[in-house]
């Protein structure tokens, strides 16, 4: 799920001073804090982790690693005696009969698999049959009253295949919803779960790579096999949509062309208020043979008990997943080893464990390390432990979560989205004030960064949230950044290098350490 960034998500909590401070970070080459992060960067993010996914035989490798650090660091296991939290989830790998789904109206249309289309189901079943399914354009696929938008007012799509632009209409025009800023409404997650509130058969999510942020082949290394989700064993989800999948422009112009339909003039009318959904009047079989497996994942844990407040927590999180073993790329490595993705959010998590753990005296609130499984594929870690708390979420203080933070290059600056929304902002500006550095509130979550993590789970819980992202002031500017997100973003070249640049990933992690330290230890609490 990412640019480099970093995601606190806080509940209200008055501005106070902590029991406690942290000395300004100087950077100093290969310090002891970088070293750390290094070894453990190289070691999660080694082809002998074999790129981490869940479900698989190199799970019980990388979660038995965490729980080993952390247990040599002193901590306790957070979930009732025992480092993991287990629960069950549901890998499905699926795909179109003859690698092709075939429709028809005035004319026809043959979407290539996975050239044209990525389709998969989240049902416990054999076989996923749809007959004669007509295909509707709704435009982005949102309803929000709030924003005086409805793409679901005047259609019907019980039954039917629902097509939805991927973002939401601010993108596009920024009088509409909040511009640039993303809201959850333009995220494909969202797109399939209102899609099954309508009783629609399916949901296609029209991809296009700006609006997106990423290319095609995102969507078609994330899905074309094993794709996860949470586990119902009580209706073995049924309740899910029976076909979920992306589009391709290219795919959908196959689709539009074979409705006789200006798909150009149907997207530029979808950007408008006023907008129409309608159908394409074109229908065909979808047919897919599924096969999946039911399987438990666990999440880890770990526990620092406070001391006059323990029955409140301050949670740091970075999730352990990633890709796995896939589709090689051009140099025939078909390992997705992940090492910014999130072996440097872990190493990062695991460097502010240490630092805890050698506090001269304990916080006054209790410190969660939480690392979720399941992330890449939805979130469903962080979903399962939001809902199975170890605290309850009114007393859960803040959750810091560390989301692909290195390498980075040191920075004066600091970019923040999600400001403004709560009064911690000054929390940041302290932490930041004190290595000498400034904050700038960024208002463009054009890219949906901002629902992209774990944090977002314990946001939908009421809790307030702020991404970080490095800053773009360089310390040294004879230094770049080397590795750009373009270069590794969920491909197997996302591998370790002993040339990256830690200097800024340090600084940040101690940042965010100086952050929880003070909500550990401030004396107000206000939910």
């Amino acid at each position: 799920m990412k640019r480099f960034f970093f995601c606190l998500v806080f509940s209200f909590i008055g501005f106070g001073l902590w029991a406690q401070t942290v000395e300004p970070y100087i950077p100093v080459s290969g310090s002891q804090d970088e070293q750390l992060l290094r070894n453990w960067i190289q070691t999660l993010s080694s082809d002998e982790f074999g790129g981490r996914k869940p479900m698989t035989a190199y799970e019980p490798l990388t979660v038995n690693y965490l729980a080993k650090e952390l247990d040599k660091m002193g901590l306790e296991p957070a979930f009732s005696g025992s480092w993991f939290q287990p629960f069950q989830m549901i890998a499905v790998t699926a795909k179109p009969e003859k690698d092709v789904l075939t429709v028809k109206g005035k004319g026809k249309a043959r979407l290539k698999y996975p050239d044209d289309v990525v389709v998969w189901t989240s049902q416990a079943t054999d076989r996923v049959e749809l007959t004669q399914a007509e295909y509707v354009f709704c435009g982005f696929g949102i309803h929000a009253p709030e924003y005086g938008w409805d793409d679901y007012s005047q259609v019907d799509v019980r039954g039917k295949i629902v097509i939805a632009m991927v973002n939401d209409p601010g993108y596009y025009d920024p009088s509409l919803f909040r511009g640039r800023n993303m809201t959850y409404y333009g995220r494909w997650l969202y797109k399939f779960e209102e899609a099954r509130r309508r009783g629609a058969a399916g949901c296609l999510v029209l991809h296009n790579t700006d609006a997106a942020s990423y290319g095609w082949h995102v969507c078609v290394n994330g899905h074309l096999e094993d794709n996860l989700a949470l586990y119902d064993p009580d209706t073995r989800n049924a309740g899910e949509l029976p076909v979920k999948g992306w589009l391709s422009e290219g795919g959908a112009r196959k689709i539009f062309a074979a409705a006789g339909m200006d798909m150009d003039a149907a997207v530029s009318a979808a950007k408008k208020p006023g907008f129409r959904s309608f159908s394409l009047k074109v229908k065909g079989d979808v047919k897919m043979a599924v096969s999946y497996d039911i399987e438990h994942t666990s999440n880890v844990g770990a526990l620092l008990r406070g001391t006059d407040r323990a029955d409140e927590v301050v949670v740091l999180c970075a999730h352990w997943d990633h890709l796995g073993i896939g589709t090689p790329d051009q140099t025939g490595d078909s390992i997705y080893n992940g090492a910014a993705d999130n072996a440097s959010g872990m190493a990062g998590a695991l460097l502010s464990a240490r630092l805890f753990t050698r506090l001269p005296l304990r916080p006054s609130r209790s410190v969660l390390f939480l690392f979720p499984s399941s992330e890449e594929s939805g979130l469903f870690g962080s979903d399962y432990y939001c809902s199975h708390p170890v605290y309850p979420m009114e007393k859960t203080v803040a959750c810091l979560n560390f989301e692909s933070i290195g390498p980075a290059e040191l920075t004066r600056d600091l970019s923040v989205l999600g400001g403004g929304e709560s009064r911690l902002d000054r929390y940041y500006e302290a932490a930041a004030a004190s290595q000498g550095r400034t904050i700038f509130y960024d208002d463009d979550n054009s890219d949906g960064w901002f629902f992209r993590s774990d944090h977002y789970n314990f946001v939908k819980k009421g809790v307030p949230a702020v991404v970080w992202e490095n800053g773009t002031d360089l310390v040294d500017p004879s230094r770049p950044n080397q590795y750009p997100m373009p270069v590794w973003y969920h491909k197997p070249s996302d591998e370790y290098r002993s040339d990256w640049d830690l200097s800024g990933t340090v600084a940040n992690v101690r940042l965010i350490f100086s952050v929880a330290l003070s909500l550990s230890n401030t004396a107000d609490f206000l939910k």
